[in-house]
């Protein structure tokens, strides 16, 4: 294919940018981490919190939530069992 100089250069500066976007690309694939759910909400309790999150904002949500949860896990004898994070991860999520 036969190109002037102009389409030379408008093609190499295409290039350069593709390679620029693809650096940028691989710079984020290789800084992301897998995300990990802890727990499955059901739809109903996802609904409440995007209502709640609506009217009070997401921080005092997350805040009053994580307060909750907790609460809830101090009543478990947690220290009786020896965490696997790796196992545990697949039951949960």
């Amino acid at each position: 294919m036969k190109v002037s100089k102009d389409e030379n250069k408008n093609l190499s500066d295409s290039i350069d940018q593709m390679q620029e976007a693809l650096d940028v690309f691989i710079e984020l694939y290789n800084q992301s981490e897998e995300d990990t759910f802890y727990v499955k909400l059901d739809d109903e309790v996802i609904e409440l919190i995007q209502k709640a999150k609506n009217a009070f904002g997401q921080d005092m949500v997350n805040q009053k939530v994580n307060t909750i949860i907790k609460e809830v896990l101090s009543f478990l004898p947690l220290d009786d069992y020896i965490v696997n994070d790796t196992d545990e991860s697949e039951d949960v999520g």
